[in-house]
């Protein structure tokens, strides 16, 4: 008599999906305790961060290599209130010659949240590729200010563009996109 093959399933049995859990739960407590964690887990009752409810700063970074053709910035936003909120994602960020040439901010994959106590501030590293640097694409904004939107909000602010000293500067980028690096919790101000 030949062997009945039955259809492959895949369920987990439900004691080793508790004690991976449990052993996730545990690590990640075992990790906080040290203070090996840079950023707080956030917490599930607390309101997404809007736009409004955010001190935005626009700051550029001072230095970058001899002959390096990209330039950094800073976006920064601190929680004005004394309640905690979530930074879950990528702030939008737009910078526009009046109603034509624009550059977007752009990040890649999908980042952690960030718990966002009050007072505390969340940064995002931005590289560009300035103007009249070898190679330089030919579609360039040059602006004072930048068009910014917390994640998963629909208002937005504009936010003046400063130097590392605090003074009001030019931001100056070609290309299609800024690239962003992902959210992370800094000291205010920062």
């Amino acid at each position: 008599m030949p062997a009945t093959t039955r259809p492959a399933t895949t369920r987990p049995a439900r004691g080793l999906a508790a004690l991976t859990a449990g052993l996730a739960l545990t690590a990640g407590l075992t990790l906080t305790a040290c203070g090996t964690t840079t950023t707080a887990a956030p917490d599930a009752t607390a309101p997404p961060c809007r736009t409004a409810t955010l001190t935005w700063t626009l700051s550029l970074l001072d230095g970058g290599r001899r002959g390096d053709a990209r330039s950094g910035a800073r976006l920064t936003a601190v929680n004005k209130g004394s309640g905690a909120c979530v930074f879950a994602g990528y702030p939008r960020l737009e910078l526009h010659n009046g109603k034509a040439d624009g550059i977007e901010g752009a990040g890649s994959g999908r980042p952690a949240p960030v718990a966002l106590p009050g007072h505390a501030a969340v940064s995002v590293d931005l590289r560009y590729t300035r103007r009249g640097t070898p190679g330089a694409d030919t579609w360039c904004v040059r602006q004072h200010e930048a068009a910014v939107t917390a994640p998963h909000d629909t208002r937005g602010t504009v936010v003046p563009v400063t130097d590392a000293h605090g003074r009001a500067a030019v931001l100056d980028a070609c290309g299609e996109t800024i690239a962003m690096t992902a959210p992370r919790r800094t000291g205010a101000g920062s």
